[in-house]
């Protein structure tokens, strides 16, 4: 019997790092321990294999990109309101860049000593779902119990291992499902459904109408990747997953109290209370596009929204604190928050950091561990929803994280000509 994949030790410490920055996300600040190793891999890599990176497309579109967020944190520091903070952020996400070269210097040593590219494709693959899925019985033993490895169910809604007073579970689940449910398409379609309708639940009963945004997105393209082309099977993975949503849902609003809240909250949109549906964000917003006009350049700073709310809010807005003058703690929308903080010349960065990465999916052969990652980066990065804040140190370890993952799994899997994939 074959054994799964074949690895050195280089291979098997890049997939090590690979499975560690999720698996510590949700304690503390610990993820930046594999991060900052990953650097400094990075780092020590670049003296001797820069230039022999630098010639692969995938590991040149990776560090266009992550120099994009760096600039346009950097220049948005130049003259930025709360100036520590935005310095501190912009130098920081240097780590980002050199953890992706770590980890991509760490998979061309294992090539130079044998490891096949399937083996290294196939230990990063899952190596990264490994932690999703853990998450994810985590939180259906949360559902049974009422405890999971975060605390006990006393919040509102499925805390997970995230715990109560850090509600992240819904909307980095729904995110990072696809590196748990891609890798599965080619196994048995009965432990498929099971994975699917697991992370399903979890995402509903976790209450984050943002996670309920991005698990949308995910199913339309995971209904995309079983049709393979075909409309008519389009058209019956999308109609199967409407009704099994919709009885989750109905399920769900019958037996969870929190959801029943969630949902009624959002349909008070359409009796025209917009401001309560969407969770009191509309002052957010205001304050965000008046910050925009008078910042249109290089913005306020990134890490500054906060800080400079209060000057741009209106004088009954409920999100200042009037002691200590502080506002909301970010824009809660990426094109906003990116404007707002970064200005215009942070925007255009992004954009150019998004064709880098789009001319490296393109490159990408349709293997699905390597083209996983892509698609959680593009749920991560849609613009129609609500966001975390894309310059704290939380969510930046995210997508560099889902950065330099895509890119390796690209560098290992490049389409090949005529491969029309």
């Amino acid at each position: 019997m074959r054994p799964l994949f074949r690895l050195d030790l280089n291979g098997l410490f890049a997939a090590l790092l690979v499975f560690l920055v999720p698996m510590l996300l949700p304690f503390a600040r610990t993820a930046e321990v594999p991060v900052v190793i990953g650097a400094f891999v990075g780092a020590l890599a670049l003296p001797g294999r820069g230039a022999s990176l630098l010639r692969n497309p995938a590991v040149r579109g990776f560090v266009l990109a992550t120099l994009a967020y760096f600039l346009a944190a950097l220049i948005s520091a130049v003259d930025a309101v709360a100036s520590e903070k935005s310095w501190t952020t912009a130098l920081a996400s240097v780590r980002l860049l050199l953890f992706g070269l770590g980890i991509m210097a760490l998979c061309e040593r294992a090539r130079e000593h044998g490891v096949p590219a399937r083996s290294l494709t196939r230990a990063l693959g899952i190596a990264a779902a490994l932690p999703i899925a853990f998450w994810t019985l985590d939180a259906l033993v949360q559902i049974v119990t009422g405890y999971s490895l975060g605390g006990t169910l006393d919040a509102d809604r499925l805390s997970g291992i995230f715990g109560a007073d850090d509600l992240k579970l819904g909307p980095m689940l729904s995110t990072l499902a696809p590196l748990l449910l891609w890798p599965l398409l080619g196994r048995s379609r009965q432990l498929l459904i099971a994975a699917y309708l697991a992370v399903l639940l979890v995402i509903l009963l976790a209450g984050s109408r943002a996670g309920w945004v991005s698990f949308t997105v995910v199913s339309l393209a995971f209904a995309w990747r079983l049709a393979e082309g075909s409309k008519k099977r389009l058209s019956l993975w999308l109609g199967a997953g409407l009704v099994v949503a919709g009885i989750g849902a109905a399920l769900a609003y019958q037996f969870s109290p929190s959801f029943e809240v969630r949902v009624e909250r959002t349909l008070r949109a359409g009796d025209g209370d917009a401001d309560f549906a969407l969770a009191g964000r509309v002052p957010i917003w205001t304050t965000a596009e008046n910050m925009v006009r008078a910042h249109p350049l290089n913005g306020v700073g990134v890490r500054g929204f906060r800080h400079a709310y209060a000057e741009y809010a209106s004088a009954d807005d409920p999100w200042v604190d009037p002691t200590s003058g502080i506002g909301a703690a970010h824009a809660h929308q990426l094109v906003l928050e990116l404007m707002t903080e970064t200005g215009v010349i942070g925007l255009l960065l992004w954009v150019f950091g998004a064709v880098a990465l789009l001319r490296v999916w393109r490159r990408t052969h349709a293997e699905p561990l390597a083209r996983a990652p892509w698609v959680a980066l593009a749920v991560l990065l849609f613009p129609l929803n609500t966001h975390l804040a894309f310059y704290s140190s939380f969510l930046g370890m995210v997508l560099g994280w889902l950065m330099a993952l895509a890119c390796a799994q690209s560098m290992l899997n490049p389409r090949e000509a005529g491969d029309g994939t």
